[in-house]
């Protein structure tokens, strides 16, 4: 005897909307990693203005100097350390100002039924919707409307297609989520 599609399918409900992000993992988010770029530029000293590579052992080598940790920093922390290190004997009140040039440290992962599965660099207030575009949208036999999402060891199921008619909150990433869309059994 045939089932029902929707009889059959496991439904995603909109638990997830409970879902709150701690300050603490809104903050690392927005924190500086290897591979990350950022661009320094420090008030009327053009020749220390660049972009820096965070190496992976989590700094970034400066003029005047040298290793700078900042792995974990925001770049907001970072343009305070340098500007206190600068103060520290080369430049009086050295005003810097440091901005992400290219975020290459934090990724999401989306895989299953898309287009395109793969890991993609993850930006600020990145959602469901945003994951699955970079992917190339659902593949043909993709079950929409039970995505599930894995954040540190817990599933959290999503009704994709609901989300996209509007029928159901949207739901914000982080980094390190997987993202993955099961195919239909219909």
């Amino acid at each position: 005897m045939a089932c029902l599609h929707a009889a059959c399918s496991p439904a995603a409900t909109t638990a997830y909307v409970g879902e709150r992000t701690d300050i603490n993992q809104a903050v690392q988010a927005s924190t500086l990693g290897p591979g990350d770029s950022v661009a320094v530029r420090v008030y009327l000293h053009k020749d220390l203005d660049g972009v820096y590579v965070v190496a992976p052992t989590g700094g970034i080598t400066f003029p005047l100097l040298g290793e700078i940790h900042c792995e974990g920093l925001t770049p907001d922390g970072l343009g305070k350390r340098i500007a206190a290190q600068l103060a520290a004997g080369y430049i009086r009140n050295p005003q810097v100002i440091v901005s992400i040039a290219k975020l290459n440290s934090k990724n999401v992962y989306v895989l299953g039924k898309v287009t395109k599965p793969g890991k993609f660099v993850f930006v600020d207030r990145m959602t469901i919707i945003d994951a699955i575009t970079l992917a190339g949208g659902f593949a043909s036999l993709a079950e929409k409307n039970y995505t599930i999402v894995t954040r540190n060891d817990r599933r959290i199921p999503l009704p994709v297609e609901k989300i996209m008619q509007g029928l159901a909150s949207n739901f914000f990433l982080e980094p390190g989520d997987i993202v993955y869309v099961p195919q239909s059994i219909m």
